[in-house]
């Protein structure tokens, strides 16, 4: 599903919203989660997943092109851990 599939989905659900108020609640949420993650936060949807960072070490790492060893710098990625209710789902159909 793409972001404009989500908003179709969410206004066909809820026709007494406008377009442009729907498309405002998923900006909000998707702000609200990315800003706590940039925080070093976590944050935990009860059923679906919590969403946390994790921490990569500096690398040495290799161009695909020319083989030459490149440094990759230490950061910080995106994680996802699928709660219990949503593993139940995929695997129970």
């Amino acid at each position: 599903m793409i972001r404009s599939e989500l908003l179709q989905a969410l206004h066909k659900d809820n026709p007494e919203l406008r377009a442009d108020e729907i498309e405002q609640v998923v900006d909000i949420f998707f702000d609200e989660i990315a800003q706590r993650l940039s925080e070093g936060g976590r944050v935990e949807l009860r059923g679906f997943g919590a969403f946390s960072t994790r921490e990569r070490e500096a690398r040495q790492g290799r161009n695909p092109r020319t083989g030459e060893a490149v440094d990759v710098p230490a950061k910080r990625v995106p994680y996802f851990k699928a709660g219990k209710e949503m593993r139940r789902r995929l695997n129970d159909g």
